[in-house]
């Protein structure tokens, strides 16, 4: 067992830093963004290191991986990198984080782009709530001050924590906090080398370092913030129609999400758009839940004329 957790240990520390870049994608009229592609895996890879290469989380990784071990993959073997996206339908001129895909939209409208990171949520107990703020302030190494709730839970475990936590190595801030008026939650960055893709805090976002500090240098005071938990969303590539499922939160059971309602709503985005729905792969889609947009249009029937078409 020890040499297990060492060597699981030595993985994580080989884990390749970021390098601030987060997926960027052009805002065109399309709602599907990216591709998913496949990698042979070397032998030092794990689904951490390969998350901070790719700018993806660790649920993502084994959603769309099942059946291959996450910290040790092994050399050669083939990994799905899910880099395709269903953008949120919800506001593009906010930041739209959804629990169920542990993925936060940045929409920069004024660069005609969108930006997406990994993220890590709050743990069951410690849920991320579901709700709609906005940007207060973004602070440079902050110092984190535990909560009353949190310094009990420690000192139940024998981890005394002090009253303020200055800014440094040991802050679970890292070095940038961006401040929401919804009082004790952030979004902030770590000092931990895994939980980017996780359920691991008290409810505050997680972002990689080179992330929140992306972030930080891009968002400003008073955007607007959305929190959402959808499990499944339904997107246009063209006049294709894609849809993406994942697994809900534990807290919501292991039923299948029902997919009528974002496909419904999909439709109604282009309603010139006709196309027979291929309700075979939905179901089977319901059933694998591995994170990645297909294309589930089985034909197009009609494209009606649009107002100011002839």
């Amino acid at each position: 067992m020890k040499r297990l957790l060492a060597h699981l240990l030595w993985l994580c520390a080989a884990a390749s830093p970021g390098d601030g870049r987060a997926l960027t994608f052009p805002l065109t009229g399309d709602e599907v963004v990216g591709k998913a592609v496949t990698i042979a895996t070397r032998y030092e890879d794990t689904f951490v290191s390969l998350g901070k290469r790719f700018g993806v989380g660790f649920r993502e990784l084994t959603w769309a991986n099942p059946g291959v071990l996450p910290w040790v993959p092994g050399e050669g073997t083939a990994v799905v990198i899910p880099t395709r996206f269903v953008l949120p339908a919800e506001d593009r001129e906010a930041v739209v984080l959804n629990l169920a895909e542990f993925r936060l939209y940045h929409f920069l409208p004024e660069r005609g782009e969108v930006r997406t990171y990994p993220v890590g949520i709050g743990r069951e107990g410690w849920q991320t709530p579901v709700t709609e703020t906005r940007v207060t302030r973004v602070q440079p190494d902050p110092p984190w001050i535990p909560p009353e709730s949190i310094r009990r839970e420690h000192a139940a475990m024998g981890d005394i924590l002090p009253a303020v936590v200055p800014p440094g190595p040991d802050n679970p801030l890292g070095k940038y906090a961006v401040r929401l008026a919804l009082p004790g939650y952030l979004i902030h960055g770590t000092n931990k080398k895994i939980g980017i893709g996780m359920r691991v805090s008290h409810g505050c976002v997680r972002l990689d370092g080179p992330d929140i500090e992306e972030f930080a240098h891009s968002v400003r005071p008073g955007t607007p913030v959305r929190i959402v938990n959808e499990p499944v969303k339904a997107g246009w590539r063209g006049e294709r129609l894609y849809l993406e499922v994942h697994p809900p939160l534990e807290e919501h059971g292991d039923a299948p999400p029902d997919p009528m309602r974002a496909i419904g709503e999909a439709l109604a985005r282009r309603p010139h758009l006709v196309v027979d729905v291929d309700w075979e792969k939905v179901r089977r889609l319901l059933e694998l839940r591995h994170g990645v947009p297909e294309d589930v249009t089985l034909r197009l029937v009609k494209r009606l004329a649009q107002a100011g078409e002839p």
